[in-house]
């Protein structure tokens, strides 16, 4: 189990190159906008049950779980190794408690805490690479980790969100054109500038 924690987060923390965040960032960007801007009218009312949803926040929740759980198993912890444990130990009860007795609002604050493990792969990626155009990267994972501390510590704002996109369905059209098109900057981005020695798919 340590072996193939090990191999998954060096993978995922260390292993990535910009190129290969960027075009995954840029396709589910623009097939998930593609398909909630086609989808629209089942989309929207399911929107209303998404903050409270069980099945979405168990989903997220368990994802972050076991994320979380390979970070801490096999993320360099220096002088802190000792209390690794520690951490190993406190994860389980967390997910348990949260799953079990603090479910208000699970799909909002499971969201959020997926969102908060996801941008870190996004940074290393992006950290201190030549082209400017990584901005467009760094910029969305800050905007998740902006998103993902109000769902975690504040999840009606989730509820508050939707509610805005609802009210007007001219809103929810523009914020899918906006996703498409960022991940459509994102995609080209990734294509014609990102890449290099530190990518050993190009």
């Amino acid at each position: 189990m340590k072996d193939l924690s090990d191999g998954i987060y060096h993978w995922l923390y260390q292993g990535l190159s910009l190129r290969q965040v960027g075009l995954a960032v840029g396709l589910l960007l623009v097939l998930g906008h593609v398909y909630a801007l086609l989808r629209q009218q089942k989309i929207l009312p399911w929107l209303s049950t998404l903050p409270r949803s069980m099945n979405v926040g168990t989903f997220f929740l368990t994802l972050s779980f076991l994320m979380a759980w390979m970070v801490a198993t096999s993320m360099d912890l220096g002088e802190f190794n000792k209390a690794r444990w520690l951490a190993q130990f406190a994860l389980p009860v967390f997910y348990v408690g949260t799953l079990f007795i603090a479910n208000d609002y699970l799909g909002a604050r499971s969201l959020g805490t997926f969102l908060l493990l996801a941008a870190c792969p996004v940074l290393n990626a992006a950290m201190l690479k030549p082209p400017e155009s990584r901005l467009l990267l760094s910029t969305l994972a800050y905007g998740w980790i902006l998103l993902g501390l109000f769902w975690v510590g504040m999840p009606f704002t989730m509820r508050d969100q939707i509610a805005w996109l609802q009210a007007k369905p001219s809103r929810y059209r523009a914020m899918c054109l906006a996703g498409i098109i960022y991940g459509a900057l994102v995609l080209a981005a990734a294509l014609m500038y990102y890449g290099g020695a530190e990518s050993a798919f190009i």
